[in-house]
């Protein structure tokens, strides 16, 4: 087997929201002497879609109201920045807005810099993990099926793997792997978390095998997950992983739109019928916008002929991949057997090319 191999991620950027000129001269200064480069939102509306996958935010004293009427979703690591005698009464907007600190200026100079300093170049280029989203086109698309593939495709090349269910209402994803008697924490023991998560404590409270650990749900009551454990948890997988796959539902909640927006490459997996192409333009459409590289997998038998080039086009996204029908992997599943454990068969092949295309390492194929 080849070795272990770390991975390059991309570079996430502090953010910094405000109209404010002589404000953002100070907060530019600042970032400099921290050695970060920020990107720049002069309000919320340019904010938003950076505003979850940021590692943390500083929002000016001038765009706290603006903010607070757009109704961004709460995340951790927000500051609210101002001068002094702007920022009366700071700690009730903070509080509004979901602020973990009120910075004044000037006497809270130092400290910005040690905090964007935390997010300089030096510290975010180093190795980290790709993030692959996958979801249905439609309920029983199949996505799960894919996501564990992919993991257990990429666990088996060495890759250190984490798989995460952000779908409550997906039956777990524990059961795909067979995994469902493995000790280990499960979602709603971390819908708590919020800020920077341990890497190496989360692997190892987690249910895992080898190279793979998983993140999925108990039978338990339903619940929400919450968008800042979500983030907290794709930092650390980030830090910590070198393969992620996320399993998304559907209908984006905050969370999803966090796992989606840090993704390197998603995956909608559709069958080859014309209902589902249709319901899959829906899902299409909501995630199209939080997604830096969205392509297609298409999964038969296509019952009216439709060919996966056809659907391709019709959902106006590139061909990642067709899946030709495959009994096995049902059986499979039922006898707690992880789908593509084997290295044969067309799911394994389709995960074999992932794998290897996202991450430069050649994946482990048939025994």
């Amino acid at each position: 087997m080849p070795p272990r191999t770390a991975i390059p991620s991309p570079t996430r950027r502090p953010l910094v929201v405000t109209a404010d000129g002589e404000l953002l001269d100070d907060l530019l200064r600042l970032a400099a002497a921290g050695g970060a480069e920020v990107e720049l939102a002069p309000d919320p509306a340019a904010a938003r879609t950076r505003w979850l996958p940021a590692p943390i935010v500083l929002v000016g004293a001038d765009q706290a109201q603006p903010c607070l009427r757009a109704r961004l979703p709460h995340r951790p690591r927000l500051v609210l920045v101002g001068r002094s005698g702007e920022l009366d009464p700071g700690w009730q907007v903070a509080e509004l807005i979901g602020a973990e600190h009120v910075a004044t200026l000037p006497a809270a100079e130092p400290w910005l810099v040690d905090r964007l300093a935390e997010h300089g170049a030096d510290r975010s280029s180093g190795p980290g993990a790709r993030i692959v989203a996958v979801f249905g086109g439609r309920g029983g698309a199949g996505a799960s099926v894919l996501a564990g593939g992919l993991a257990v495709t990429a666990a088996r090349t060495r890759l250190r793997t984490l798989l995460v269910d952000a779908d409550p209402l997906g039956g777990g994803l524990d059961l795909v792997l067979g995994w469902e008697e493995l000790e280990g924490l499960r979602w709603p023991a971390l819908t708590d978390a919020d800020g920077r998560v341990d890497a190496p404590a989360l692997v190892r409270a987690l249910p895992n095998r080898g190279d793979l650990v998983v993140l999925s749900w108990d039978r338990g009551d339903l619940l929400a997950l919450p968008a800042p454990a979500m983030a907290a948890t794709v930092d650390a997988a980030r830090r910590g992983r070198d393969f992620v796959v996320v399993d998304l539902p559907r209908q984006l909640d905050d969370a999803a739109v966090i796992a989606l927006q840090a993704a390197d490459q998603a995956f909608v997996i559709v069958p080859a019928e014309l209902r589902a192409t249709a319901a899959a333009a829906r899902v299409v459409a909501a995630a199209s916008p939080h997604c830096a590289d969205l392509s297609v997998i298409v999964r038969g038998p296509a019952p009216g002929r439709l060919k996966a080039t056809e659907v391709a086009r019709a959902l106006g996204l590139p061909l990642a991949g067709a899946l030709r029908p495959e009994p096995g992997i049902t059986r499979g599943l039922e006898r707690g057997e992880a789908p593509a454990a084997s290295g044969r068969g067309p799911l394994a092949v389709l995960c074999q090319r992932i794998v290897a295309e996202l991450t430069g390492v050649p994946a482990a194929g048939a025994a």
